[in-house]
């Protein structure tokens, strides 16, 4: 089955973003695809490169980003809840005059029409968070 993951929750708050990680995971070790993770709302925060987690909790930026190399998974970003929430790359870091991008490597700021186009072309979608 081919899947898309929609993030909503913070990495900050309760365990739905690891949650999301968790279940990501596991759908790619059943032999399920992924097509697009797409985060959303307060999801953005953890494309943030600057976020430094005390070290005896999982970094969730890291886990994205090797499950994403090792997979080839698309790690989508809505641009305008990551602009609201300071998460830039570096088109919208010149573009709003801020001296430095924090966007993480391996995710894309984009639009809703690639949330649109995960949801069209999934066979399930699965959302985690508000």
């Amino acid at each position: 089955m081919k899947f898309s993951l929609i993030v909503h929750a913070s990495p900050f708050s309760a365990q739905t973003s690891s949650t999301a990680y968790r279940y990501a995971k596991c759908l790619l070790e059943e032999g399920h695809q992924i097509f697009r993770i797409f985060y959303y709302g307060d999801g953005v925060l953890v494309a943030n490169q600057q976020i430094a987690p005390p070290q005896d909790e999982t970094n969730l930026l890291s886990s994205w980003q090797s499950l994403a190399k090792t997979h080839n998974l698309d790690l989508v970003v809505c641009i305008a809840a990551a602009v609201k929430r300071g998460v830039l790359d570096d088109n919208e870091a010149q573009r709003y005059n801020k001296e430095n991008a924090n966007l993480a490597l391996g995710f894309e700021l984009s639009g809703l029409g690639q949330l649109a186009e995960a949801i069209a072309v999934s066979d399930r979608v699965i959302t985690f968070g508000n």
